[in-house]
């Protein structure tokens, strides 16, 4: 059975204030699987071998992310630039809004 890659997800992190909230809201919205460690090992694990990302992922309040978890946006986009850049065929945008 071969599962269609969703086209868009949006993913609304205005009011994230944890580490925490953060990796409970990816794991939700991208179906990241229960044992998700929620670190950022963990992530990189669950988006390049554990699920398929969709076509487009749209962060919204992407400045408020930065403003209120600096470091942890700066991880989440680092790695998200190095799954464009070790996976180009995916063809995954990112968008931040």
């Amino acid at each position: 059975m071969n599962i269609e890659r969703k086209p868009i997800v949006t993913i609304d992190v205005n009011h994230i204030k944890t580490t925490k909230e953060l990796h409970t809201l990816l794991k939700e919205v991208l179906d990241f699987p229960e044992f998700y460690g929620e670190n950022w090992n963990a992530f990189w694990d669950a988006i390049t071998g554990l699920v398929e990302l969709p076509s487009i992922v749209q962060f919204i309040g992407w400045s408020n992310l930065e403003k209120n978890l600096p470091t942890d946006a700066e991880v989440l986009l680092e790695c998200l630039n190095d799954y464009n850049n070790e996976y180009p065929d995916v063809n995954t945008v990112f968008l931040f809004e």
